[in-house]
């Protein structure tokens, strides 16, 4: 959301297309000079809005009191170009001017391209949060730059020190040579309700303090990428340039850095998350207390409880984080964790999606210890692990294994793995999926999938399978390895 490095024709043609400029574009350009520059008549003070018997907050004095801390903040650095002929430069994100030119025309450019650095400038937003100049941002809008420029509203501009970035979170921590600066006040997403009113202040496109508002949509989503963040859902209008900027409650206390966006084309669809305060507060005090952001890990491969999954493991409710792998040696599997475990509640606070425990994980400290509540073959069970450090994650390598179940009720069929196939998928037993149909093709079982075990016994053999499914009620739950990861697939039976 960050990359801008001017603002685009097309888009200042489409406003005046679209007829955004109105009267003002055609009073800067009429034959009435003087009503052009007539002073505009003064505008009375808008009383307070009632809904329900509330008053809406004054978004024009949210704006006004912290509009001044909120800053522009410009990036320049190089990329490196393609080597070769007829390369795209997808990685670097730059696109190379003479390929550009070659495409446009319908033309291929002819002989090699000798490698160069072309420049790169983006923008994006921040806010001020001490008046000694420390200023927090999206870790994104500062990646890879060379130089930084912090910019008031005031016109002032200072270059800028990245003390620190953390890209788990997506939170950075500048610092500009300035005093008596203007500051925000934070606040929490604790009281923050869904349906609360909030504002974000940015520099949409480069459109410096730009203001939107909208309604909070919910709070603690988990995105595929930044499992390790609980996001905060809003309707609010941001795009790109808005990144790092504040997103405010109706009390005027920033309750979120505003850092994503979901859209199919580029820009804002109504869909924008925002990182929760107390994320940037512990990476900001972190930062600036030891110059680097830690993170725990429990080292274990969660996964959604759906309906179906509930009903095999006997769950009341479709809620928790089902447990699909745990890596050897790492802190689940020494406090005791098992595939197939469903963790209900970490220290006391309910798991209710999956991504509720790498949340609540990422945001603890190496060497803490936690209490789990796991739900465990029909019963309760609680167990206590001592997280590790995310930064001593050693890479699991494994070959990709799984399991099947025997045609029938279920739709698979199933042979045992050879022992250098157990070997090489660095799995014990174990039944290869050579075909699917029925029951199991609906749920995505595919072909080569590997069943591990089905509702938590191991498949060891067909005969094995069939019984367990002969015994199971309306679901079972497959634990399947399928490209070295292992999932568990919930299998409706009919």
């Amino acid at each position: 959301m960050n990359t801008l490095t001017s603002t685009p024709r097309r888009l200042i043609l489409a406003l005046v297309a679209a007829g955004a400029l109105g009267a003002t574009g055609a009073g800067l350009i009429g034959s009435h000079p003087a009503r052009a520059m007539a002073a505009p008549p003064a505008i009375a003070p808008v009383p307070a809005l009632q809904a329900g018997g509330e008053a809406l907050p004054s978004f024009a004095a949210i704006t006004a009191q912290n509009g001044p801390a909120v800053v522009n903040i410009s990036v320049s650095g190089t990329r490196r170009t393609a080597l070769a002929a007829g390369d795209d430069d997808e990685d670097s994100g730059v696109p190379d001017p003479m390929q550009e030119f070659f495409r446009r025309f319908g033309m291929s450019p002819q002989g090699p391209r000798m490698p160069q650095n072309v420049p790169v400038r983006g923008q994006g937003s921040g806010f001020i949060v001490s008046p000694d100049g420390v200023v927090l941002t999206n870790a994104h809008v500062v990646k890879g730059a060379d130089e930084v420029t912090v910019k008031l509203t005031d016109r002032r501009e200072f270059r800028a020190k990245v003390l620190g970035a953390d890209p788990q979170t997506d939170v950075a921590v500048l610092k500009i040579d300035a005093t008596h600066l203007p500051t925000v006040r934070l606040g929490s997403t604790k009281s923050l309700a869904v349906g609360e009113w909030v504002l974000a202040i940015g520099s949409p496109f480069g459109f410096e303090n730009s203001v939107t508002a909208g309604v909070v949509s919910a709070k603690g989503r988990a995105l595929p990428d930044d499992s390790a963040v609980p996001f905060i859902q809003t309707d609010v209008a941001v795009n790109p340039g808005n990144s790092g900027g504040p997103l405010f409650n109706a009390r005027g206390e920033v309750v979120g850095i505003n850092s994503q966006i979901y859209s199919r084309s580029g820009g804002y669809q109504g869909v924008s998350f925002a990182i929760p305060i107390e994320v940037a507060e512990r990476v900001q005090q972190q930062i600036l207390t030891t110059g680097q952001v830690s993170h725990a890990r429990l080292g274990v491969t969660v996964q959604e409880v759906n309906q179906t999954l509930a009903d095999s493991f006997g769950l009341d409710k479709p809620q928790g984080a089902l447990v699909a792998d745990v890596q050897k040696g790492g802190p689940g599997d020494k406090a005791g964790l098992q595939s197939g475990d469903v963790i209900r509640s970490i220290d006391g606070q309910p798991i209710v999606g999956s991504g509720d425990l790498p949340a609540y994980i990422s945001q603890s400290q190496p060497g803490a210890r936690v209490r789990l509540e796991v739900w465990r073959k029909g019963a309760s069970e609680t167990l206590t692990a001592t997280l590790g450090n995310a930064a001593d994650k050693k890479a699991v390598a494994d070959a990709g294994a799984g399991q099947g179940a025997a045609q029938g009720r279920l739709g698979l069929a199933l042979r045992p793995l050879e022992r250098d196939e157990q070997r090489q998928a660095g799995v014990e037993g174990g039944l290869l999926v050579e075909q699917v149909s029925g029951a199991a093709a609906r749920a995505g079982v595919q072909d080569g999938d590997v069943l591990l075990a089905i509702n938590g016994t191991p498949a060891r053999d067909v005969a094995q399978v069939r019984s367990a499914v002969a015994k199971a009620g309306k679901s079972v739950a497959l634990l399947v390895m399928r490209d070295g990861n292992r999932i568990f697939v919930p299998v409706r039976l009919g």
